[in-house]
């Protein structure tokens, strides 16, 4: 049987049947946030801003990388950030907990450890990102949060909204969940202060183009070297990722000879999910290989990725961050 995301990029038996679950979850979201802007459902503001990094739509839109570059970002302007996000594939239970370059992928969710391994920045993570934002403000001091997704987490509330859009897969058939990717429907991002694409652009849209590092070697990581060694050669690569196609897209274009195997996003890595009987090469994303490091060999690669973004974006984010107290 084929998975229900599979049914969610055209109009088709499937979607259409649903299409009356998908018009209840839209009006029970316009509901929700409706209760939350006229004040029957309390909205908690916090003494420092806040920066909402979000997306409609279910998967994969490239959001890490953009914290990761908002973090680097904020620092050179005077702030001190600090980031909170909900801790996807890890059992967290309801207290917060703080995240470090010593944290486990198990206890705080691999995206959060692959966050604070790059920013270096204070991190708390919860289902509650009230609570965990609360938590950082304790324990830091930090004048800045960052929301690693949470766009439709309306109990906290936000300074900026900046939605990040798959540029490939864009909205896919429009719909709302069930019948369609989407966690509320596309007029959604006439409210946000930003949208960023990843790929191809529309009218009011910016663009984030990602960038391929060098080869990682997950054993060693002293060991770097150049994508195109490798060009040419026949390799394994794994992804747990929101959009899998495009990493293994990424290396193809670099001229790898890719014999891919997607997994669920944030897939629990065990040893014989990255050791294929022979001695071929084995490259994943820096999200995947935070989970494999403990039984990492010399034949697995990670690709570290980076992001840039047009100016237009940096210029209008620094002009919303204008006025806001830094201490």
């Amino acid at each position: 049987m084929k998975p229900l995301d599979s049914y969610w990029d055209d109009y088709n038996v499937v979607s259409v049947a649903l299409w009356p679950l998908s018009r209840l979850f839209r009006l029970l979201a316009w509901m929700r946030r409706q209760a939350y802007q006229t004040g029957l459902f309390q909205q908690h503001r916090l003494p420092v801003p806040v920066i909402i990094v979000g997306n409609l739509s279910v998967g994969g839109t490239g959001k890490t990388p953009l914290v990761i570059w908002l973090a680097a970002h904020l620092k050179t302007l005077g702030y001190n950030p600090g980031i909170i996000a909900r801790g996807y594939g890890a059992q967290i239970g309801n207290i917060p907990r703080q995240v470090d370059a010593s944290s486990s992928a198990e206890e705080v969710g691999d995206e959060p450890l692959l966050i604070a391994r790059r920013t270096g920045c204070p991190m708390f993570v919860a289902p509650n990102r009230v609570a965990a934002a609360r938590a950082l403000l304790k324990n830091s001091d930090c004048n800045v949060i960052i929301s690693d997704d949470g766009m439709q987490h309306y109990a906290l509330g936000r300074n900026i909204e900046i939605a990040v859009v798959d540029g490939s897969r864009r909205f896919g058939n429009g719909f709302c969940l069930p019948a369609g990717p989407l966690r509320e429907p596309p007029s959604r991002l006439a409210s946000v202060a930003l949208v960023i694409v990843n790929g191809k652009t529309e009218a009011d849209e910016h663009r984030m183009q990602i960038t391929a590092g060098k080869a990682v070697n997950l054993s060693n990581p002293e060991i770097v070297c150049d994508l195109g060694q490798f060009s040419g050669q026949q390799v394994h690569a794994v992804a747990g990722i929101g959009n899998p196609q495009r990493f293994f897209q990424l290396l193809r274009e670099r001229g790898l000879q890719v014999e891919a195997e997607a997994f669920p996003d944030h897939h629990p890595f065990a040893k014989t999910d990255i050791t294929p009987d022979d001695e071929l090469p084995v490259f994943m994303t820096e999200k995947d290989a935070v989970k494999c490091r403990n039984f990492a060999q010399p034949r697995h690669w990670y690709l570290p990725i980076d992001i840039n973004v047009d100016d237009a974006f940096t210029n209008r984010l620094t002009e919303l961050l204008r006025g806001f107290k830094r201490g």
